[in-house]
């Protein structure tokens, strides 16, 4: 028996809840600890989706996360190889490195929150607190990701700034990816929640200082959690 059959044959059922995270982080362990050494082949997504019983997107997720941490590799034709035993300091999304979201964030997204608190309408802030109902409900890791994306761009369409719209397009996919991977490593959906919520009240309420206060507090966190996941100061390279 090989090493990734020996550790196949340990993988559980898991809770359909939490699902991805459970997979991401039982694979993630295998690879840090060296059960799932250098080189190795992963299982198919089949198989992974057979051994934890849960469906083959929710491997699909959590293999995704894997790769963008630099953990694996996928190779077409071949299958996806384990490439790397701790997470690459050089995240990236595609185009755009961790760091250089977490960079330029603060000079889009708090400004944005002021404009948005003294530009939006009605509309928009019912709009913004029905999203946070819906995120404080979603326990599907992909489905909340995609209200966290909508959440975000009604901010950015609320503060009524062409120039900042453009540049939320040009990012939204990266900032989506990296919304599942904080979630998958450090279960943020139920603090962002309650930021979220915070960034919406002040907006709601008008109030300028709040809601960038709400907005610089929220960009806050997800730094000090990607700093923690790659071991290192992204913003001190």
């Amino acid at each position: 028996m090989n090493d990734v059959t020996a550790w196949l044959s340990n993988a559980h059922p898991v809770d359909k809840k939490n699902a991805a995270e459970t997979v991401f982080d039982d694979i993630r362990s295998a690879i840090t600890s060296g059960r799932l050494p250098v080189g190795a082949r992963l299982p198919s997504e089949l198989q992974l989706a057979r051994s934890y019983k849960v469906s083959r997107p929710v491997i699909r997720e959590a293999l995704r996360s894997l790769q963008t941490l630099g953990l694996t590799q996928t190779r077409t034709g071949s299958g996806t190889f384990v490439i790397m035993a701790s997470p690459d300091p050089k995240l990236s999304y595609g185009t755009y490195l961790a760091r250089d979201l977490v960079e330029a964030r603060p000079h889009i997204e708090v400004p944005a929150a002021g404009w948005a608190a003294l530009r939006r309408s009605e509309s928009q802030a019912l709009r913004l607190h029905t999203l946070c109902d819906k995120m404080e409900k979603q326990d599907d890791l992909s489905e909340w990701g995609t209200l966290d994306g909508e959440f975000h761009s009604l901010i950015i369409e609320a503060s009524g700034n062409a120039v900042f719209t453009k540049v939320l397009g040009d990012i939204q996919n990266a900032l989506m990816r990296q919304s599942a991977l904080l979630n998958l490593m450090s279960h943020r959906r139920e603090a962002s929640n309650v930021e979220h919520r915070r960034i919406a009240q002040a907006i709601a309420a008008g109030s300028e200082q709040e809601a960038k206060a709400a907005m610089s507090a929220h960009l806050g966190q997800v730094k000090t959690v990607l700093s923690k996941i790659i071991g290192q100061d992204q913003t001190c390279e």
